[in-house]
């Protein structure tokens, strides 16, 4: 946009792209986004930023005779010929395309309240208890013969929906995460501590520095350990890692195809079947406190657990996994037809809770003779989708626990398990709550809750060289 441009509104670009579309049907989304980050290395702050876009996707449905063929083409957009430039590409991919196989009736005749209301932002101000604080925190860091090395990042996108069938449809979602690592003077030991927030009113960077502080000493003892499998802790944070992925790949067509854990071969899926330890339950929820998430279906393209024609499908909970039941998976009503199942669409959040667990994970260590805390796991990768055998290595922290307390560092390790066994094999469980992956939080999915869980004969398949 130029100086001199008249700002244009997102609903005024959604109406815009509707009226402009030669295609039979049209569904537009603009997501307007404002983000604000600091970072700090060696005790100092470094660098901070603002930033502001707005990004457009436009839905493009021709009738033909063998069906409906659609075209989506998304791209930054601030103005009206912007936005021309996307509907014409759109509708033209869309006349050129063959039918679509998940072709359904579009939804319509909604409109949110606050259709009309300015999208939400945020400025680097969502840092003004945050920043003192910090500064504070490298104080004591660097008193005791620490640094610490982070980043903090803000961000709110407002979601404007609108279709020629009558949606019209607004939803705000702040998503913040806090991330540092501590580092001994002479860089030979670390530790990392990570938050998810709404909007860093809860975020306490003094308690940060304190548990980094608390794990640095632990390190002072360093012991060597061989390759095996040991009772081992996985604090919510680790939970979520692998959580996330068991969610990712819950979609009920790959699952119907015989091609996930889920799967019930030759063809179908193991919906019904008892599939973990009775007290486990899986969910989402689009109004779960502090993890609230878009009330209603937004997709800009068709996948195996995405749907075009499903913009604007209402969302509630949705159980995965029910008393250790799997209750259902991720699908469109595309694939739901196909399963025989309700359309159960993907949500933006991930709670997991277990039936009469409580305490923390401190209480797991005061619990453990000998074991291990396993910290944070990075470079997470499937080994064989059928039993979903993921690997991956630890960072920043594994600990020896003996006789409930941490007596000191252990090396890295690559480790092998399914997260579906593990939640089979767990002996005990800590209360559930609010999570944030290493792994995937920062910019792929950070609205979790977990437990803790205490895990027998974890797989540390061999020792890993990483400091």
């Amino acid at each position: 946009m130029t100086p001199s441009s008249p700002a244009v509104s997102p609903q005024s670009l959604v109406e815009h792209a509707l009226a402009a579309s030669m295609a039979d049907d049209c569904v537009t989304i603009v997501r307007d986004s404002t983000s604000a980050n600091l970072r700090w290395a060696n005790n100092t702050l470094t660098t901070n930023g603002v930033m502001h876009g707005v990004h457009v996707s436009v839905v493009s449905f021709v009738h033909q005779a063998g069906g409906i063929s659609v075209g989506s083409v998304s791209g930054s957009a601030t103005t009206q010929a912007e936005v021309d430039e996307l509907v014409r590409a759109a509708d033209a991919a869309a006349r050129n395309a063959a039918p679509a196989e998940d072709a359904g009736e579009l939804l319509g005749d909604r409109v949110s309240p606050d259709w009309s209301d300015e999208p939400g932002s945020t400025s680097i101000h969502v840092y003004d208890d945050v920043a003192p604080a910090l500064g504070e925190a490298f104080g004591r860091a660097g008193g005791g013969g620490r640094v610490l090395y982070g980043f903090v990042n803000h961000e709110v996108t407002t979601t404007y929906l609108g279709s020629t069938r009558g949606l019209r449809l607004r939803h705000v979602q702040p998503t913040g995460h806090f991330g540092c690592t501590g580092k001994t003077a002479d860089l030979s030991t670390s530790a990392w501590v990570g938050r998810a927030t709404r909007d860093f009113s809860d975020i306490d960077p003094l308690a940060a520095e304190e548990e980094l502080a608390q794990r640095l000493a632990w390190g002072r003892r360093k012991v060597d350990l061989e390759a095996g499998r040991y009772d081992t802790i996985l604090p919510p944070t680790a939970l979520a890692d692998l959580m996330i992925y068991a969610y990712w790949v819950a979609d009920a067509r790959s699952a119907w195809e015989g091609q996930s854990v889920y799967s019930r071969r030759p063809t179908g899926t193991r919906i019904g079947e008892d599939v973990v330890r009775p007290e486990v339950t899986l969910f989402s929820d689009p109004h779960y406190s502090g993890l609230q998430c878009a009330p209603f279906t937004v997709s800009a393209a068709s996948g195996n657990d995405t749907s075009v024609f499903d913009n604007g499908l209402e969302l509630g909970r949705t159980d995965w996994i029910r008393g250790g039941e799997l209750t259902a998976l991720r699908q469109t009503r595309h694939t739901a037809a196909m399963t025989s199942q309700p359309a159960t669409p993907s949500i933006d959040n991930l709670v997991l809770e277990v039936d009469g667990a409580s305490g923390s994970v401190d209480d797991l260590v005061a619990g453990t003779e000998r074991g291990l805390l396993l910290t944070c796991m990075w470079y997470i990768r499937e080994v064989d989708p059928q039993t979903f055998l993921l690997t991956g290595l630890t960072r920043d922290g594994v600990y020896l626990v003996e006789n409930g307390e941490i007596t000191g560092a252990v090396n890295n390790f690559r480790w092998n398990e399914s997260p579906i066994d593990l939640l089979r094999r767990f002996t005990h469980a800590s209360a559930t709550v609010p999570s944030f992956s290493r792994e995937w939080g920062d910019d792929s999915f950070s609205r979790t809750a977990t437990p803790a869980l205490r895990v027998p004969e974890f797989n540390m398949s061999s020792v890993s060289p990483a400091q």
